[in-house]
């Protein structure tokens, strides 16, 4: 008898943990967690969280959002026209994704607000102010000149434990082994570790077998990260 093909199933969302116990904390991130801890002991009232897809720049925002009651928006969300309905009279906002502003004035008005307000403005964004090409002078030499906490690609234990916590988001729970090969293996990227995790969650399911070394190659192949080479 043939046996069923096995079919991989829905795309079901997952609730990811976004805490701040639940970021990994290594020597790519460690100036900008201090920093944020410091809150509200800035010295100024602007500081821009840089850093590539999937650095933590958003958990970060979140942490940060959390611990100071701050409004949270989109930067392609934002309008010069609506700025003031959407700010209201918040002391505390972070903009995610803040060079993606289809209005660039937008930032250089929410800079002023926030001084004007004695408040503080934390925004992310994936190049440093300084490298922008878009927006006024103005506006990039304010943001160039607030402080830049940089995020750098993980180490070796921030890549096994960022990937760790991506399993345990799925409630995936892999041996150690299976984290060591897949990190030995794998682009050094925290997207990365997000569509293995993803992946790995997809084929555990379909193929009802619990995260092992042939299904962690058979993952890094899939998503070409991993050449079709004879078992190891």
């Amino acid at each position: 008898m043939r046996q069923r093909p096995s079919q991989l199933p829905l795309d079901l969302s997952f609730r990811p943990a976004n805490g701040r116990d639940d970021f990994v904390v290594g020597s790519c991130n460690q100036v900008a967690v201090d920093w944020l801890d410091h809150y509200p002991a800035w010295p100024g009232p602007v500081t821009v969280l840089c850093g590539p897809t999937g650095s933590g720049k958003s958990h970060l925002l979140a942490v940060w959002g959390h611990a100071a009651g701050a409004l949270i928006v989109q930067g392609p969300d934002l309008q010069v026209a609506t700025l003031n309905d959407v700010i209201g009279h918040a002391q505390a906002i972070a903009v995610d994704a803040a060079d993606l502003v289809k209005e660039p004035d937008c930032l250089f008005h929410l800079v002023n607000m926030v001084r004007d307000r004695n408040g503080h403005l934390l925004i992310a964004v994936q190049d440093p102010p300084a490298r922008w090409t878009f927006g006024t002078a103005d506006m990039r030499s304010r943001l160039a000149a607030a402080p830049l906490l940089e995020l750098g690609p993980p180490d070796d234990m921030v890549l096994q434990s960022v990937l760790l916590k991506q399993f345990d988001d799925r409630q995936l729970l892999p041996d150690a082994d299976v984290l060591r090969f897949l990190t030995d293996r794998m682009p050094r990227t925290f997207d990365a570790a997000r569509a293995i995790a993803t992946r790995m969650d997809q084929l555990s399911l379909a193929e009802r077998k619990r995260p092992t070394k042939p299904l962690a190659r058979k993952v890094l192949i899939d998503l070409g990260y991993l050449e079709t080479t004879p078992e190891e």
